[in-house]
């Protein structure tokens, strides 16, 4: 191969001497360029980040596990995203894929969309390719709505134009200005092209705590019906979900378009957690704190530290009322007490 890119330069070379003197050294200069640029690209990329299969691949297997294994009482956020997911990356997709994560406090949305980078990207949540970006952070004033929806723009431009299969991580969505998501409109749709550029292996995932009264108040009418919490649908939760987001005034997905005009490809539901979940996550913290190994985790030191916790209603004490969120601080506290 570098035998023929010799014998190519070389022919470059000749033709060129029968030009004028600077055509030619221009001419020369285009072709010593390229052919650098074409021998030392793929050994860059050997060590360095790049926007290629070695650094970017869906492992399944290994989200599927990672899912099962980490992730508590969330049974409807598994199938769905493993499904769509593969879906996008092993073939080649119609539109970007847009999944919205909605539930409580603790609940799992940020861990998930970290455990889908980290399953995706080499580099995880430090590839530059994916893109973290928080609405309190980025967006915090609502007269500045035009500013944002032009930054935002760039961002996602510059972001694909650089890779095609970024990800982009909105978190606290519910706290975002009105309108700045409308501004993501054409990248969602099913343009084959837009701008020169194509959209359509590009990844956009929602956090939002909008939707989670409703869909805690579905979980303990299903609670007081006595029906398992496995029996609860994807179908009817996204029923409640959209209907939540399009109508709540303090919600970025407010009257969105992106709503009205079907943009979303799943709305993901994060179920309150149950007491019996909340000690799974307390046993994964003390293994990984090195307090314990998991099958010498004593039962009361598991129920001292879950006691440490607000339940909800109040006189069940059924759902956490933060989830997984403030585990590790009443491990800390419970633990430092020995």
């Amino acid at each position: 191969m570098n035998f023929v890119k010799l014998v190519m330069f070389y022919g470059v070379i000749t033709y060129v001497s029968a030009i004028e003197p600077f055509s030619a050294l221009g001419a020369i200069g285009t072709a010593v360029i390229a052919g650098i640029y074409t021998v030392f690209t793929p050994i860059k990329c050997q060590f360095k980040e790049c926007c290629t299969s070695k650094w970017i691949s869906l492992n399944t297997t290994a989200l599927q596990e990672d899912l099962r294994r980490r992730l508590y009482g969330q049974h409807l956020v598994t199938d769905v995203i493993i499904k769509h997911l593969k879906s996008h990356m092993t073939k080649d997709p119609s539109k970007a894929l847009t999944l919205s994560f909605h539930g409580g406090t603790g609940t799992g949305k940020n861990y998930v969309s970290k455990i889908i980078a980290e399953s995706i990207y080499k580099e995880g949540m430090r590839s530059k390719y994916v893109h973290l970006i928080s609405a309190t952070k980025e967006f915090p004033h609502k007269d500045m709505v035009p500013l944002y929806k032009d930054k935002l723009r760039n961002l996602v431009e510059s972001s694909v134009n650089e890779c095609p299969q970024s990800l982009f991580i909105f978190d606290e969505i519910d706290k975002m200005p009105a309108g700045i998501l409308d501004t993501l409109k054409p990248y969602f749709d099913f343009y084959e092209q837009l701008g020169g550029t194509d959209y359509r292996k590009a990844m956009f995932i929602f956090l939002s705590n909008t939707a989670g009264e409703d869909i805690s108040k579905h979980a303990l009418n299903n609670w007081h019906s006595e029906f398992k919490r496995e029996d609860i649908g994807l179908k009817e939760m996204e029923q409640i979900i959209s209907t939540a987001a399009i109508n709540s005034k303090t919600s970025g997905m407010y009257h969105s378009d992106i709503i009205y005009k079907h943009m979303i490809t799943a709305y993901v539901p994060f179920l309150p957690m149950e007491r019996k979940h909340i000690k799974e996550c307390i046993k994964d913290l003390l293994v990984a704190r090195n307090y314990f190994r998991r099958e010498d985790i004593p039962e009361d030191k598991i129920r001292v530290i879950a006691q440490e916790l607000n339940y909800y209603p109040a006189d069940m004490e059924i759902f956490s009322v933060t989830g997984c969120k403030r585990v590790p601080e009443k491990v800390t506290y419970v633990m430092d007490e020995e």
